[in-house]
């Protein structure tokens, strides 16, 4: 199986605020047209979501709950495989040996055989659809604690923008001043409660 974490990044957050802050003595500012009437202020800053990932109790225990799952999966997929190729190898050397009393009965074992692999690729099929949809639901989930969280801690901040940066991927250049990540992170982990989270699974 490739990687199942690849798409997550893609799931988290940009949050915008159309607000207007003309506070005076606040920093991290820049003042854009509006209109004819005056200007608006901008308070913006932005969230390494890399370093975020890496950081953030919730995602990594998710990660590490996840990779368990795909192991044992593989595993389980390993052990059927090993058992239908031991058959396949059985049939074929009774067959090779006239070991079958008739040849109905060879048929009826060679009608077994590929109903393993049916079932076998049928599994496998199922296992994988409900992993990648539970793997799905845990970036909903990620996405909308990030959310709910970053609402939250902007009513005292007052940002008009909050920006994710991955990689080169929408930032190509920002001043650290703006680098509000250690304060999210700091602020979602002091949130998370591990075993409030489990007993959710």
């Amino acid at each position: 199986m490739t990687n199942i974490f690849n798409g997550i990044l893609a799931l988290t957050v940009i949050l915008l605020f159309a607000q207007c802050n003309n506070k005076k003595g606040e920093p991290e500012t820049a003042n854009v047209p509006e209109g004819k009437t005056g200007t608006c202020t901008l308070k913006i800053a932005y969230v390494e979501i890399d370093t975020l990932l890496t950081k953030y109790n919730y995602w990594n225990d998710l990660n590490e709950m996840m990779m368990k799952k795909e192991e044992n999966i593989r595993a389980t997929l390993n052990q059927k495989g090993r058992e239908l190729e031991a058959d396949a190898k059985e049939f074929q050397r009774k067959l090779e040996n006239n070991a079958f009393a008739t040849r109905e009965r060879a048929e009826q074992e060679n009608a077994r055989l590929i109903k393993k692999q049916q079932d076998l690729q049928e599994l496998q099929n199922r296992l994988t659809n409900e992993l990648a949809a539970e793997n799905q639901k845990n970036g909903l989930q990620l996405r909308d604690s990030i959310n709910s969280f970053l609402k939250i801690y902007n009513k005292d901040k007052g940002y008009s923008l909050i920006l994710s940066n991955t990689g080169f991927d929408n930032l190509l250049y920002a001043d650290p001043a703006y680098n509000i990540t250690n304060e999210i992170v700091e602020g979602l982990n002091k949130r998370y409660n591990p075993s409030s989270a489990a007993s959710k699974k």
